[in-house]
């Protein structure tokens, strides 16, 4: 994939534009269904990176694929049976193979799913100076990339509008967004769902230490796994035999581009900086090892 050219931005014009996300391009199927494309745009701190990573659209297609598969008995999801290549024109299906989903138009939820296994990220930042992650308490002396002990935490967050920032919320400003009754469901099906994601990750030599969730409702009220699943941008990767508590490991994601970033002068507003070609290939090559982890079945022994 790292060789190919990138697809930085789609134009397909026998569909309607609904919208254009920081990875994702959307446009209208009929009246009930969308096309979701994803391109190979990269984004860090809420932020559209000016440079594409090639071939990032189609693996993170593939990984959610793999795994809106591989979950759906926890909870069904938007995919149609639909293939991208009948619903554009035949000069536009290049821009849509293997990198685009036909899906189910749902009514999304107004809050995203975030879901912690360990102390990290801007957990880790938090805990250090209130010993809590998103104002739940947790036990005191845990080290960085720790395991949460008791189990995985639901830390909902706002979904933020195009050039803003997502903000986390507490339990009780989640009830009030999308009821009590609707809060704990999405909370017990996040939670579900990292953790059997996360067994079978750690089966595979991958540590997810945090993952984010949408969901959205149907006409009649039911609740769909909706958008991405734990992908590398969705999610926290680690290696797990380079794991150790006490720094934060090595990934698989973008936090590779969040470090590079970080060493920046730059207020995390657009424009961001431009990327050295050489972040570019090792992101890439890290999302392509996760991808093989994660998918790549087993060879049987002869």
């Amino acid at each position: 994939m790292i060789n190919e050219s990138a697809l930085y931005e789609t134009h397909i014009e026998s569909l309607p534009l609904v919208h254009r996300g920081k990875v994702r391009d959307i446009y209208a199927v009929g009246g009930d269904n969308l096309l979701i494309v994803q391109t190979d745009r990269i984004s860090a701190y809420d932020v559209i990176l000016p440079n594409p990573v090639p071939g990032k659209g189609k693996l993170l297609t593939r990984l959610s694929a793999f795994w809106f598969e591989k979950l759906a008995h926890i909870l069904p999801n938007h995919l149609t049976e639909t293939t991208p290549e009948s619903v554009v024109a035949t000069h536009e299906r290049s821009q849509v193979k293997e990198r685009a989903f036909v899906i189910r138009k749902f009514d999304p939820l107004p809050v995203e799913a975030i879901v912690r296994g360990f102390v990290a990220g801007s957990g880790w930042k938090e805990y250090q100076q209130t010993g809590t992650i998103c104002g739940i308490s947790l036990p005191s002396g845990l080290r960085q990339a720790e395991k949460i002990p008791g189990g995985a935490i639901f830390t909902p967050s706002t979904k933020a509008q195009a050039g803003g920032h997502d903000e986390n919320i507490s339990l009780a400003e989640t009830e009030r967004l999308i009821g009590k009754v609707l809060t704990e469901k999405v909370r017990e099906k996040a939670i579900r769902l990292y953790t059997e994601a996360a067994d079978y990750a750690a089966r595979k030599g991958i540590i997810i230490a945090d993952t984010k969730f949408e969901f959205g409702l149907d006409k009649f009220g039911e609740l769909y796994l909706i958008d991405e699943v734990l992908t590398p941008d969705s999610s926290r990767f680690w290696p797990a035999e380079q794991y150790q508590t006490g720094i934060s490991p090595p990934s698989y994601d973008k936090q590779f581009v969040r470090d590079w970033l970080d060493t920046q002068v730059w207020n995390k507003e657009p424009p961001a900086p431009e990327l050295p070609e050489e972040v570019i290939c090792l992101t890439m090559r890290k999302y392509e090892e996760a991808l093989k982890l994660l998918v790549t079945p087993p060879r049987e022994s002869a």
